[in-house]
């Protein structure tokens, strides 16, 4: 599984189509399938749902102003485990930022198991 993480319009899904993975062999925008998750949910069982697609994006969603709104932070706080989670499962992490890939771990790999070359 490869995870695909960067600020809105950053070109996650654009990475994505460029390696041959379509809307069907993604997970978009992972942070929002918590919905209302608290800290007493199963994030293990959701990542480990989510790790059997090949391609899972989601973005960075804690980089701006702490909010003032308690459960704002406490969905903030669970989409960062989640984060981590889908990270500790993937073979390969991408990080968008301006469009450009960064490559955190493993080797981007296109549908027909190829390797993406920048």
């Amino acid at each position: 599984m490869m995870l695909i993480v960067g600020g809105i319009a950053s070109g996650r899904r654009t990475f994505a189509r460029g390696l041959g993975y379509g809307p069907l062999d993604c997970v978009l925008g992972a942070e929002r399938m918590l919905g209302g998750a608290g800290p007493g949910s199963d994030l293990e069982a959701l990542a480990d749902d989510m790790a059997t697609r090949p391609v899972v994006i989601m973005a960075e969603v804690g980089l701006g102003v702490v909010p003032l709104d308690p459960h704002e932070r406490a969905w903030r706080e669970q989409a960062g485990r989640l984060a981590c989670l889908l990270a500790a499962r993937a073979d390969c992490v991408v990080r968008m930022v301006a469009g450009i890939p960064q490559v955190l771990r493993g080797r981007p790999l296109r549908k027909d198991g190829s390797p993406w070359r920048p």
